[in-house]
């Protein structure tokens, strides 16, 4: 219901029964606030939000409330600038700082602070007190986050966002009154894949990135550049921060129908794997440096009668597509399996075809009702688990409604929701990390998730089930808004299939995700590759180009082996110094996705432009242009727009990539570096910018090199990296970028939407049954790890845990292996030792393994 109320004079409209403070930013009024958070709701403990309200026009006294906690009422008046409401906010920051250290000089967040705007905001400047603060302890909370309690205003936001809504056991705070600390009960690192985030929740420097601060630069040193996360499919924005040629700060990037506030920290701290030790930085022939233009050369000589290209699902889609466009389509694999190439390209068409809308990962928030196959979400598609724990409070939000408990009242719903959860089945082998949130936790071993969801199709088209899968069918059905997820993390595609025939029971109410397994795998499998590593092993022998791709970690080692060693020579396109270019004789450096821009599509289907964040080395430029100028696709001077203006009319399924990002010409360039930039006479001076001259703007972007361009609401969503309003600096301000709290941002949510429905169904996908002798293989994941670059950055190293082989006590005791036992997996010493779980299927092995490996695993005793 609409209500009209007067803010500072001026009358808008205004939802009834929604708090005051989120009204108010959302017309502009920036009123002062800590505890809020547009993802947590209020819980009313900072005191800082306080206004003056009146109840209507009669009401000549009003009172002072805090703008937080007080609905929206139809008439009221409300002012901010009253004075006795700005001198209670003044006296709390006033006690606030009794105990808040003066060390803004020191502390990391020192210019990008939540506390230094709001103290700003409230006109508090000087100290009265001179009693001695109050000092409390640090602890080590792993290689993640640093930790200095002394900067805690007591907000409470860290512990509401770890433990409430990420679900994490091991943070909490402790003590009482002015003694309260947040941490955890012994130091270590934190277990949640979502505490990075505690570095962006914080409003002040308890909390920070460890890596920044172990190669810091202040935040007005720094440009930012707006990227694509590369670590999984879902596709996050983020920024990347950069200084003097180094990456040195990764944060969020707020999109409406994707991230919004938050991040996994495979997203926020897998970038660093771009300034790793492992980075490629000259060209090689048979192990030996070599020039660019005598690498060039060796390629170009050993490719004139055609090669092989091996694209990859981690490269862009304007690599991939130079790399088709060389060697042409019908010479062009990915690199993976047959199987998955088929798994994807299957994903696709149900995408495409089915009767359900595909979702968003705002979408799992607002779900009522949910079924997960198979996909351990955690740690194959990690932001889409935490939507997907936000939609289990559905009920409880709607029971507390019930009794008149808004739903921003966040702690309030929680007690009289009374822990009502939305149903949500978890179909899985083995426990998961979303158990506590779902309703049905159901074990199925993995070639039986896929039946029990073919159960529950049954069931909705009135046929008979097995209870349980009865009861999940009648859950889906009286949602008004259910949702289907599956993925390949169990490298099976008839969970997808089972989720297609419960969609088509559902009809036009469901909402679908499908998971492919990396950040391109979409974008590889619509440019249509003849096959997997099996079908270029079929094909004629010829030199091989490999892009950014290390096949070891994709698909059965014995087919890589294969395949490489029947090639006159390998040339490999990469960053990193993998397995694939220890083979390979030509390698190739070329850009990270922190030195190219390039294209990726998300498990969505929707096309998202990331930015390089600094120039490349003449010595590594963007794949597509190494390919370029090895096959003689574009000309010298081309440019990105150049590249998806070719692909727009050779495969009319990704033309849209184009209008993902403005074209680079479309407008005047968009500021990196910010106005208070202080480097920039020391940059000049360093030769970047030659005296008299512009700085050079990106020939691949609508973004310039430096302060000067276009920048605050003057940018385009796809170019911006925050609002940028005045007095805000701290990504608490994230709000003022938005339409409304929570929502698209101003100007639309950046991507487009490649995918159009059609009717044709498509064949569908049956796995085969292993043939032989063994156990079957159920693929292992972590949060943590999921790729060579993963492996790549130091931080997520430092945090992941060990490769694993899981066995069922069972199994172990018939093939004569104990806990801890050193095994051989297909005749070769396995790094992980045995562990014994009863809760894995029997006749399976749990292992962390390549995911194109054989299904089937001989497993033994080592000598």
């Amino acid at each position: 219901m609409t209500a009209r109320i007067e803010l500072n004079g001026r009358w808008v409209d205004a939802t009834e029964g929604r708090d005051l403070l989120s009204t108010c930013l959302e017309n502009g009024v920036d009123v002062p606030h800590f505890c809020w958070h547009g993802a947590l709701g209020s819980v009313g403990a900072c005191r800082l939000c306080a206004v003056r309200v009146y109840s209507g026009p009669d009401d000549t006294m009003g009172r002072i409330e805090m703008s937080c906690m007080t609905p929206v009422r139809d008439g009221m008046r409300v002012e901010v600038e009253d004075a006795e409401a700005g001198r209670f906010r003044a006296h709390v920051i006033e006690w606030l700082m009794l105990n808040h250290p003066h060390d803004c000089a020191v502390c990391e967040e020192g210019g990008a602070c939540h506390l230094q705007d709001m103290t700003v905001a409230t006109g508090h400047r000087n100290r009265r007190s001179d009693a001695p603060k109050r000092t409390h302890a640090r602890q080590d909370l792993g290689p993640f986050l640093t930790h200095e309690m002394n900067r805690c205003i007591a907000c409470y936001r860290c512990v509401r966002f770890y433990r409430d809504y990420a679900g994490g056991h091991d943070f909490n705070v402790f003590g009482a009154h002015d003694r309260v600390w947040f941490g955890r009960a012994e130091a270590g690192a934190l277990d949640s894949p979502f505490a990075g985030n505690l570095a962006e929740i914080c409003p002040t420097g308890v909390f920070d990135d460890k890596p920044w601060s172990q190669h810091y630069a202040r935040p007005w040193d720094m440009t930012e550049t707006p990227a694509i996360c590369t670590h999984c499919s879902v596709g996050c924005n983020i920024t990347l921060h950069e200084r003097a040629g180094t990456l040195r700060k990764v944060q969020n990037r707020y999109h409406g129908a994707i991230n919004r506030f938050f991040l996994c920290d495979r997203g926020r701290f897998g970038p660093w794997f771009v300034d790793a030790p492992g980075r490629i930085t000259a060209p090689r022939h048979n192990g030996a440096d070599v020039t660019p233009d005598g690498a060039l050369a060796i390629a170009r000589q050993a490719v004139a009668n055609g090669a092989i290209g091996i694209g990859s699902p981690r490269a862009s889609l304007e690599a991939n597509f130079a790399l088709r466009e060389m060697v042409g389509p019908d010479r062009f694999f990915a690199g993976i399996s047959d199987a998955e190439v088929a798994q994807v390209a299957r994903m696709l068409a149900i995408l495409q075809s089915t009767p359900a809308s595909i979702a968003t990962i705002k979408d799992f928030e607002s779900a009522d009702a949910a079924l997960v196959l198979g996909e351990d979400l955690t740690a194959t598609a990690p932001r889409a688990a935490l939507a997907l724990r936000q939609a289990a409070r559905g009920a409880e939000k709607a029971l507390a409604g019930e009794k008149g408990v808004p739903d921003w009242l966040d702690q309030a719903v929680r007690v009289a929701g009374e822990g009502r959860r939305s149903p949500i089945a978890l179909v899985t082998p083995l426990p998961d990390a979303l158990d506590d949130a779902a309703s049905h936790p159901l074990r199925r071993a993995p070639d039986q998730v896929a039946a029990f969801g073919f159960a529950v199709a049954a069931a909705l088209r009135g046929e008979a089930a097995e209870p349980e899968a009865m009861a999940v069918a009648a859950a889906l059905a009286q949602a008004s808004a259910p949702l289907l997820v599956a993925g390949l993390g169990l490298s099976r595609a008839e969970p997808a299939e089972a989720l297609a025939a419960i969609a088509a029971a559902l009809g036009a109410k469901a909402r679908i995700a499908l998971f492919p397994p990396e950040a391109n795998s979409f974008g590889l499998a619509l440019l249509s590759p003849k096959g997997g590593l099996e079908s270029a092993l079929a094909a004629n022998p010829a030199p091989l180009i490999v892009l950014e791709n290390d096949l070891f970690q994709r698909a059965d080692p014995a087919a890589v082996n294969a395949l490489l060693s029947r090639a006159p020579l390998t040339i490999a396109l990469d960053c990193l110094d993998t397995a694939t270019t220890a083979r390979a004789g030509l390698v190739l450096p070329v850009a990270s996705m922190a030195e190219a821009t390039g294209t990726y599509v998300n498990h969505e289907g929707r096309a998202q432009r990331s930015l390089a964040a600094r120039r490349p080395t003449d010595s590594a430029p963007a794949a597509w242009r190494v390919l370029s100028q090895i096959g003689g696709l574009f000309a010298n001077n081309a440019r990105l727009d150049d590249v998806l203006a070719r692909l727009a009319t050779k495969i009319a399924t990704l033309a849209g990539a184009a209008t993902a990002a403005p074209l680079a010409d479309a407008m005047p360039p968009v500021a990196r570096a910010p106005e208070s930039y202080s480097g920039r006479t020391a940059h000049d001076l360093a030769g970047r910018v030659a005296a008299g001259t512009l700085p050079q703007t990106d020939p691949d972007s609508g973004m310039g090199w430096s302060m000067e361009g276009r920048r605050g609401a003057d940018v385009p969503p796809a170019l911006s990296t925050g609002p940028h309003r005045p007095g805000m600096h701290s990504v608490s301000a994230a709000y003022a970028a938005q339409t409304t709290i929570g929502g698209p941002l101003k100007g639309g949510d950046p991507g487009a939407l490649l995918l159009v429905k059609t009717e044709t169904p498509g064949q569908a996908l049956t796995d085969p049954s292993p043939k032989g002798d063994g156990l079957r293989w159920l693929p292992l994941h972590t949060p943590f790890s999921a790729s060579e670059t993963d492996h790549a950055s130091p931080p997520l190293a430092a945090r992941a845990p060990a490769t694993q082989l899981l066995l069922h006590p069972d199994d172990a005791a018939r093939l004569g292996l104990m806990a801890g036992a050193q095994a051989l997996v297909d005749g070769q010493p396995c790094a992980a030792r045995v562990t014994l779980d009863a809760c894995m299927p029997r006749g399976w092995v749990g292992l962390t393994a390549p995911r194109g490996r054989s299904h089937l695993v001989t497993l033994g005793a080592a000598p």
